[in-house]
């Protein structure tokens, strides 16, 4: 089964971009055919700092390699190093309806959180879908932010088939009721958007910080305490096997247990996890070129499968002649 995702690059990685998809995406590589890239197209929508942008591409690749993705088991490339993806997002505008679009939240949240309403930012399902459209992708890991954009490329998807007969893929969602939305610091979904991350990638003072900033309730230490409704825990409850997440289920229904002790566990647990992964993306970024050679490898063989797609809807829609 081919499986398909992306991440941008549009900031420092954080709890809810590790656990939310690309843990997922990674072991993914094991026993599926993996496609995954750093939308860097997409992130133009918040990152319009050309240096920004380039930085954090190099970075965000520099992220899943450190994390564990192997260029040599599956196909790993930034998003515009394949230009075939622009074409197809043409092409399926010409399928996709405005009120289709219209009735996307994502959009209506971005505007509304103050993010200047324009056509790259209205027409973002449509480029996710020729993202996933293009290379015949079968699974999709999404959050349950992304869902409906999922379905917006399904919709485009049938349309297409509809109209030309079976071109694409109909991708399914993939989405982990678990992890699909981590939470943040304040119980809201993690995101850079609302300045409530963990981020991964940053010395131990700084992640101390962060973690002590989690919003926990003023319930008295010796009394029992609602782990469910708790911030903590949450965010805790990712790193724990079943057995794990028992005991300090346990401890909190007991009482006697403080947030700030919970907290201090919470933030060891979290650096030693991470530790080795930190130490590996040292070395990535110690050497760029490295990098770079990885993702144009990956770009000339995504562009080989892109091409297969391209040439089938060029024929179809009367582009070649």
């Amino acid at each position: 089964m081919r499986v398909l995702s992306g991440i941008q690059p549009s900031g420092a990685l954080h709890l809810g971009n590790y656990f939310g998809m690309m843990k997922k995406m990674i072991d993914y590589q094991e026993h599926q055919e993996l496609f995954c890239f750093i939308a860097n197209y997409h992130a133009m929508t918040s990152v319009p700092d050309g240096k920004s942008l380039a930085k954090g591409t190099l970075e965000a690749a520099a992220n899943f390699l450190a994390l564990g993705l192997d260029p040599e088991r599956s196909l790993f490339w930034v998003q515009s190093d394949v230009p075939e993806v622009q074409e197809l997002a043409w092409v399926l505008s010409n399928f996709t309806p405005m009120g289709l679009l219209e009735r996307c939240h994502s959009y209506k949240d971005k505007v509304a959180k103050g993010i200047a309403p324009n056509h790259g930012l209205f027409a973002y399902p449509v480029l996710m879908a020729a993202d996933i459209l293009l290379f015949q992708s079968e699974l999709v890991p999404v959050g349950k932010d992304q869902k409906q954009h999922l379905e917006v490329a399904r919709d485009i998807a049938i349309k297409v088939n509809n109209e030309y007969g079976e071109l694409f893929a109909i991708p399914e969602p993939d989405i982990d009721d678990e992890v699909a939305t981590v939470p943040g610091l304040d119980g809201q979904k993690m995101s850079k958007s609302y300045k409530n991350t963990i981020d991964l990638f940053q010395d131990e003072k700084s992640l101390r910080k962060q973690i002590m900033r989690i919003v926990t309730d003023p319930t008295p230490v010796e009394d029992p305490k609602d782990p469910e409704r708790c911030n903590v825990f949450n965010i805790f409850r990712l790193f724990l096997d079943k057995e794990q997440e028992k005991d300090l289920r346990t401890r909190y229904v007991a009482g006697g247990l403080g947030y700030g002790e919970v907290k201090e566990e919470l933030f060891v647990t979290v650096r030693d996890y991470f530790a080795p992964f930190t130490a590996r993306r040292t070395e990535l970024l110690a050497d760029p070129e490295g990098v770079r050679r990885i993702l144009a490898d990956g770009a000339q063989k995504a562009r080989y499968v892109a091409a297969k797609t391209l040439r089938k809807v060029r024929k179809k829609t009367g582009l070649a002649y």
